[in-house]
């Protein structure tokens, strides 16, 4: 097929040659038959984490409801052979306006977790945002990478300490911006893991980015100094008298995680009181509810690197952020995970375009399932968006080829909506190529 013809008719030529020869798409191309094959492979635990939501979930199905409030008015009779998916983004030209968001613990879906998402990001020169909840560290990713793209989420520590670490290490790593998560100070209400007691950052999962950190791994080691220290007697206690819990398999598992997590031989971190005094140390400080917009002066004095606030839904946060001299904002509700029953982003993101008036790049995130998702975002205003949850069902099926074919779907059908409604380049788009039908 002719080079021109764009990667939405390469997508669909590559699956259709394939099937000539009885071979079909390794995951689903759908999003919804993506998420239900990806149950059916993964465990409860790991499978409630990604998939669940705060609250009754009623946040979630709102990010998805308020993309059904919009619909395509197609145009014809123009040329549209010739496409230009590509934008332009804090000094870099990116294939489409697409990146893919940050999903932590991921090594609950797949042993290769963020290494293989890494990896296929690459090779499709997609932007990739680093989880600061990784289960791989941002400079094993950054290593396979090469010089694509990638950005780095921070989530703001209450130790300052180790937030300029984190920091320094991403600027050092080649991200090309930071992305400061406003809207995960405190975890949410999550039903769903509540009900199976399941934290992954307690079991030692997810947390690669801090004990890979010299600052973290000092204040694990002056944690377990102070842990190891005797403490005074108590009045009354008899020597030898505390009584501690029986071990269970679980707790058994949940040791041998935890040292699979510290750096070293396994052996010889079971025999350490370090790895679960890393978990200890990052359950207290994971992060810091007394943040303000006194911070980013803070923050903005110790990088060189565009600041972009995750979790800006009203307007007047957004005209601040500017305000600020942030670099960016995007219209978050964390997937839904952290505030039940808040504004849909998607219903969000108009106010906040106009708010912010071209001053800076909206981008969005929460309820994205498909190229079609993303020329609605885009038509209304966002840059780009970030992709999470479809990219992680790909990588539960089929490991890197699996976020791979996602990405590549997702980048596909955007190619092809863009030429279908009549339109060869993104910045055509506009709120006049969509009507509101709900």
């Amino acid at each position: 097929m002719d080079s021109a013809a764009g990667t939405g008719r390469r997508r669909q030529d590559e699956v259709y040659r394939a099937g000539v020869y009885g071979h079909r798409p390794r995951v689903p191309t759908a999003a919804r038959a993506l998420q239900r094959r990806a149950r059916e492979r993964l465990g409860g635990r790991a499978y409630s984490y990604v998939a669940g939501g705060a609250g009754g979930e009623t946040t979630q199905r709102a990010n998805r409801t308020a993309f059904d409030r919009y619909a395509v008015v197609p145009r014809v009779l123009r040329d549209v052979s010739v496409r230009d998916t590509s934008v332009q983004l804090f000094g870099r030209r990116l294939p489409a306006p697409l990146l893919l968001g940050p999903v932590g613990a991921l090594e609950l879906v797949h042993p290769a977790a963020d290494l293989a998402v890494a990896r296929a990001a690459a090779s499709l020169g997609v932007p990739m945002v680093f989880s600061n909840q990784a289960s791989v560290s941002m400079e094993e990713c950054a290593a396979v990478m090469g010089s694509s793209p990638r950005w780095f989420q921070l989530y703001w520590s209450t130790s300052d300490e180790l937030v300029e670490s984190l920091v320094g290490r991403a600027e050092a790593s080649g991200c090309d911006a930071l992305v400061v998560t406003l809207d995960t100070t405190m975890l949410g209400w999550r039903p769903r893991d509540l009900d199976l007691g399941h934290l992954p950052f307690a079991l030692g999962k997810g947390i690669a980015q801090y004990t890979s950190d010299p600052v973290f791994r000092r204040l694990t080691e002056e944690r377990a100094a102070a842990s190891a220290a005797p403490a005074p007697a108590r009045p009354g206690a008899a020597a030898g008298r505390d009584r501690q819990p029986r071990p269970t398999l679980a707790a058994v598992r949940a040791l041998v995680g935890m040292a699979r997590a510290w750096p070293g031989q396994l052996l010889e971190n079971l025999r350490s009181p370090l790895p679960r005094a890393a978990v200890e140390t990052f359950l207290s400080i994971y992060s810091r509810p007394s943040i303000t917009w006194a911070d980013l002066a803070w923050l903005r004095a110790r990088t060189r690197l565009p600041i972009v606030l995750k979790g800006v839904l009203h307007p007047d946060d957004a005209r601040r952020a500017l305000d600020e001299g942030v670099d960016g904002v995007v219209v978050s509700t964390h997937g839904g995970r952290q505030v039940d029953r808040s504004i849909a982003a998607l219903d969000a993101l108009p106010d906040v375009v106009a708010a912010v008036g071209g001053r800076a790049p909206v981008l969005l995130d929460s309820g994205v399932r498909s190229g079609a998702d993303v020329l609605t975002a885009v038509a209304l205003g966002a840059r780009a968006v970030l992709l999470g949850r479809p990219f992680a069902w790909g990588l539960a099926l089929a490991g890197e080829e699996g976020v791979r074919q996602v990405v590549s779907d997702v980048l596909g059908e955007f190619d092809l909506t863009l030429g279908l409604s009549g339109h060869t380049a993104v910045d055509q788009l506009s709120p006049d190529v969509l009507r509101r039908v709900g």
